[in-house]
């Protein structure tokens, strides 16, 4: 069964939910942002005070920016997963569970890269894309 929320008399079901009960399968957006928050990842296990003190900087201007609907609830569980430590964050970084695919869609990591750190990070997924879709 697909998890969804009721809105009024709709049905509101999330879209990683349903990607993940019909195949399973990331949205090239989804994995795009998978590889971004390796790097992310990787960048914690080199600094993890630094990273987790910028994405809670972060955090708290996006939680004053959206205080209310789908964007704060996601940024709550980013937020638990903060409290809860570099572990669990870890988990949410590089996790292709379609719970972590929602969160990294309003990640709290934003700078934590240097542009060009990101700009070789994209570089490395779009070669890594063309060689899946070519083989």
């Amino acid at each position: 069964m697909v998890p969804f929320e009721t809105v009024g008399s709709h049905r509101r079901l999330r879209r990683a939910d349903v990607e993940a009960f019909a195949g399973g399968t990331l949205t090239r957006d989804q994995a795009r942002g998978l590889w971004l928050h390796r790097a992310v990842a990787g960048r914690l296990a080199l600094d993890p005070d630094g990273t987790l003190n910028k994405a809670r900087a972060n955090l708290e201007k996006l939680q004053r920016v959206h205080p209310t609907g789908m964007a704060a609830r996601w940024l709550g569980q980013w937020q638990a997963a903060l409290d809860a430590g570099t572990e669990a964050v870890f988990d949410v970084l590089v996790s292709r569970s379609p719970r972590a695919v929602e969160l990294r869609q309003n990640s709290p990591f934003a700078g934590v890269l240097s542009e060009q750190e990101r700009q070789a990070a994209l570089a490395a997924f779009r070669s890594w894309w063309h060689r899946e879709r070519t083989t």
